[in-house]
């Protein structure tokens, strides 16, 4: 590698429809942020599912900030990974309630996928055996969508010269 080759920075800029989607479908997990009933804010780490335009969420029936989901709705959603390219996609948007705790909802078949996506042919040895526990299920509809890739500062953050 040449003093001048700059190929370890990875594709800099903001990801297109296409490297978005292909992102989305790897077994990254999300940050969830959402506002407790005192209005602050709570984070919690979370799978998700990228379909229908937007989330999907899975809750247990426990899940504290299912509970502040369903009050209010207002939610960001971070996805990145921890090494480089340093792909991210940040949401912010409204989480709307779909179904109440519930067993054999249409949640199920949302968390099958996520199961093979984030644990691959053992996803099923995880999930099957807690199908019999309740779970909400929340589509989170985003409002603004920002994503970035590569290993450099976007130019609104760098100083004129």
């Amino acid at each position: 590698m040449s003093s001048n080759d700059e190929s370890w920075r990875g594709k800099v800029g903001k990801m297109d429809a296409e490297d978005m989607a292909r992102f989305l479908h790897e077994p990254n997990v999300g940050r969830l942020g959402c506002l407790d009933p005192e209005g602050w804010p709570y984070v919690v780490p979370t799978w998700y599912q990228s379909a229908d335009g937007g989330f999907w969420i899975i809750p247990r029936q426990k899940s504290i900030w299912a509970e502040y989901l369903a009050k209010d709705g207002r939610v960001s959603l971070s996805i990145d990974e921890a090494a480089a390219p340093y792909r991210k996609v940040v949401v912010k948007g409204i989480a709307e309630l779909v179904e109440r705790p519930n067993v054999g909802g249409r949640w199920v078949e949302i968390a099958n996928e996520m199961s093979l996506r984030y644990l691959g042919e053992n996803g099923p040895k995880y999930l099957v055996p807690t199908l019999n526990e309740p779970r909400w299920l929340f589509f989170l509809r985003p409002e603004k969508v920002t994503t970035w890739q590569g290993v450099d500062w976007a130019k609104k953050y760098k100083t004129a010269e």
